[in-house]
């Protein structure tokens, strides 16, 4: 909420009044200041700003940061190093070991286009430790092909990405680093919600499935290794049709008993659905599904009701979901 948000900014500020006093916090009730409001385009509440350098152009934004600990480390990465210089497997380790999940870039020379990609990501990041290192030894104590950057979870390596070349932008790498703050499968009740929309992954499929069911277990197991090919394409979530709570996202995808279970993909950014064509829940459909949807080849699902036979009838016409578009644009 805008309130617990407004209270680990308050906190951050706190903290760093003694570390870094030259960053200064001020918060700003846009309800009196319209002018600031229209200045700054504020669409969205809150909205977090960074002025560098006392210049008020381009502020830099600071978005999806909930906690007072990831407040003071995106400052510092904005005003300072972004990532820690690893030269030894002792230091290596420790970060690996200092928390849930650690970042580490291994490189064959610590200036070329994948360490600035890699600097920047970490800027965005900042709900987890990175590290960077050149050093023979620790790319041989881990067997790491250098230019690769990966993501350690409970002190195990979880996913290696090679950054050869600089194919990956910053955008590319930070999804699929934030994916990793959620598990492979985020079962979707009120307290992850918000993480779900904080990861930047504008691609969301949605499995609709009683858990309680006889056939559950099989059809989760799919779930999984489908969502494994996906990571940070498209952000996998389940569902389950016996929580009376989630009610409303069934309402919003027009889901009833008997269509279960159901698989749809969301965009976030157009609002477009998408409903699997197979019913069978396995991994080779779900695999076609994703596939043809990031291709652009999957058909919007339009739930509707059918059209009326005379819905041009009279002077005011008859709009539903299948003649809405056509009629309309």
């Amino acid at each position: 909420s805008s309130q617990n948000l407004s209270e680990e900014f308050a906190e951050a500020a706190r903290q760093l009044k003694k570390e870094a006093p030259r960053i200064q916090f001020g918060k700003i009730d846009v309800t009196h200041q319209h002018d600031l409001r229209k200045d700054f385009n504020i669409q969205a509440f809150p909205t977090v700003k960074f002025f560098v350098n006392g210049s008020r152009e381009n502020p830099i934004d600071c978005k999806g940061v909930r906690k007072a600990s990831a407040f003071i480390t995106w400052v510092k990465r904005r005003t300072g190093p972004s990532t820690v210089l690893i030269n030894s497997t002792d230091q290596a380790e420790a970060m690996i070991k200092a928390g849930d999940l650690a970042v580490i870039g291994f490189f064959r020379e610590l200036h070329n286009g994948s360490v600035e990609v890699f600097c920047e990501t970490a800027r965005d990041v900042p709900e987890m430790p990175f590290g960077m290192t050149a050093s023979e030894d620790v790319c041989a104590n881990y067997g790491v092909q250098r230019n690769s950057l990966v993501v350690f979870k409970e002190g195990k390596p979880v996913h290696n990405e090679v950054l050869e070349d600089g194919r990956q932008s910053k955008l590319g790498l930070t999804r699929l680093i934030k994916t990793f703050t959620l598990d492979l499968v985020t079962e979707y009740n009120i307290e992850t919600s918000v993480k779900i929309f904080d990861v930047p992954v504008e691609n969301h499929i949605l499995l609709f499935t009683p858990m309680n069911s006889e056939t559950f277990n099989e059809i989760y197991e799919n779930y999984q290794s489908a969502a494994a090919l996906f990571r940070g394409k498209i952000l996998f979530v389940l569902v389950d049709t016996d929580e009376a709570r989630n009610g409303r996202i069934f309402e919003y995808f027009r889901i009833r008993d008997i269509d279960v279970p159901a698989v749809r993909i969301l965009n976030l950014t157009s609002e477009a659905r998408y409903k699997m064509p197979a019913d069978e829940v396995t991994v080779e459909n779900l695999k076609e599904f994703c596939q043809s949807y990031l291709n652009g080849k999957a058909k919007q699902h339009l739930p509707s009701e059918e059209i009326p036979q005379d819905w041009d009838k009279m002077p005011v016409k008859v709009l539903v979901g299948k003649n809405f578009n056509s009629i309309i644009f």
